[in-house]
């Protein structure tokens, strides 16, 4: 980092957390108790802080990396500053620790933006800064910061594996993936992500070396016909039956298939993935959730995504391509036919975004969730399309783990959406500065109406005592 930029980068992390306090003030003094599920998470991170580690809430579904970091943190603040009685450990200090945990990802974002796009001298050191200024913002993330969630804590050790592993440093990738794993399991999917990243590196140099050999340069270029598809499938078979590539993949891998295995052996011994309450977390094939993915990253990056241009390239594509179109179409009329599920809590919980918006799309009438297939097919289109620049391997892991991460969810919940727009999002190419701004006017936009209503837009449910609030 020049001195230049890294005055700028200085002055914009320092700003944004500022603002960042300042607001964490505000919301501190408006709800000063635990709320939503920090009911569950701040008494558990207060009875580890009294040293009661055996002691184990069963509606707690993570693991307990969250409240293990807790205190190591505020138990060391305390014995500095020295801090007593009921401030230690309190729902404002614990909600700081993901405070601190957002200015780390600030960090992160940057410097990971800054590995994966090294070789585009095109990006200038403002264009950088302020990507990262609005990842850093990105609505449904920036809201739990300021709350006692996992979801801070989990980005930032899943973003630190990452960029770990984009630099070679596989095993300390694979320790910070474990810490990950242990804020919410699901985030062993993101573990095989890096894995895969050397894995599609490894399947690129060998695809070239084929293409040379054979001469035949147009495979590579036209990674949207089928055919090529078929041809790219048939090498990757090919070169994963081969003993010698499993055994050099194997070698560079090895740190992150001892985690996988951890992980497989934790499942067998707890019988499940969710630790405590397993009623409302049931496993199931929702695959109707990757189209509310998608959706979910149109809307968040739709100066990207959503632009005359693209419209008028997926319409040509899909003048010239009706017949694979057509057979999407109806896949995806199937998946919602026969997959798509319910929650209870989404139907009965009104303080959050998805319930209004189940309830006022989706709701209005039965045939709605098929009217919204070509809105799904452009979406997809669009997010494939901005990811042309990957390697076609990159790509198809990518969708794997993405597949992984939100199918199995039964819930309809934005917070499971974070890692994988982040990882989509920091793996574009770089959008023009007009359309940098506009989306960092659009996240400003949306947390202030969020912020705005949560703390101001209070209601009491007909038999409840409780102030109750909007949240994501």
């Amino acid at each position: 980092m020049e001195r230049g930029e890294a005055y700028v980068f200085s002055a914009a992390m320092s700003g944004a957390f500022l603002l960042s306090c300042l607001l964490f003030a505000a919301i501190n003094r408006r709800q000063r108790g635990p709320y939503m599920d920090e009911v569950f998470h701040v008494p558990q991170a207060q009875a580890y802080c009294h040293g009661r580690f055996l002691q184990w809430d069963p509606m707690i579904t993570t693991l307990p990396g969250l409240y293990l970091a807790s205190v190591g943190v505020v138990k060391p603040a305390a014995w500095l500053f020295g801090w007593m009685g009921s401030v230690v450990c309190s729902a404002g200090m614990l909600r700081f620790v993901n405070l601190l945990f957002s200015a780390g990802n600030f960090y992160l974002l940057y410097l990971l933006l800054f590995k994966i796009h090294q070789k585009n001298k095109a990006v200038s050191s403002f264009q950088r800064i302020l990507s990262t200024l609005t990842l850093a913002m990105f609505p449904t993330l920036y809201f739990f910061t300021f709350l006692y969630y996992t979801d801070p804590g989990s980005v930032f050790f899943t973003l630190f594996a990452y960029l770990m592993c984009l630099y070679g440093n596989h095993k300390t990738s694979a320790l910070l993936g474990f810490c990950g794993f242990m804020f919410r399991q699901t985030n062993i999917v993101w573990t095989v992500f890096c894995a895969g990243n050397i894995v599609a590196e490894k399947l690129s140099e060998a695809w070239k070396t084929e293409l040379q050999k054979k001469k035949d340069e147009k495979i590579s270029s036209r990674k949207g016909s089928f055919s090529d598809l078929i041809r790219i499938l048939q090498f990757l078979v090919k070169y994963l039956v081969s003993l010698k590539n499993l055994v050099t993949i194997t070698a560079l891998t090895w740190p992150y298939i001892i985690l996988v295995t951890v992980f497989f052996v934790f499942v067998f011994i707890n019988g499940g993935i969710v630790v405590g309450d397993r009623s409302s977390h049931e496993a199931c094939l929702h695959f109707p959730q990757l189209f509310y993915f998608l959706s979910f990253t149109v809307f968040f990056s739709f100066p990207h995504l959503l632009t005359p241009t693209k419209i008028r390239k997926f319409l040509l594509s899909l003048r010239k391509h009706p017949v694979q179109y057509s057979l999407i179409a109806v896949i995806s009329l199937f998946l919602i036919w026969k997959f798509t599920y319910v929650h209870k809590y989404l139907l009965a919980d009104n303080r959050h975004y998805t319930f209004y918006v189940w309830r006022k799309i989706f709701q209005r009438h039965e045939l709605v969730k098929y009217v919204l297939v070509p809105v799904y097919m452009f979406a997809g289109w669009s997010f494939a399309d901005t990811l042309k620049s990957k390697s076609i391997f990159w790509i198809l892991m990518y969708f794997v783990c993405l597949l992984a991460v939100t199918v199995p969810q039964k819930l309809l919940e934005f917070r499971y959406f974070i890692l994988p727009f982040l990882i989509y999002r920091l793996n574009i190419p770089f959008p023009s500065l007009y359309r940098q701004l506009l989306e960092l006017a659009f996240y400003i936009v949306v947390n202030a109406v969020t912020f705005y209503l949560f703390l101001n837009k209070t209601f009491q449910w007909p038999n409840s005592d409780e102030i109750q609030r909007f949240m994501w």
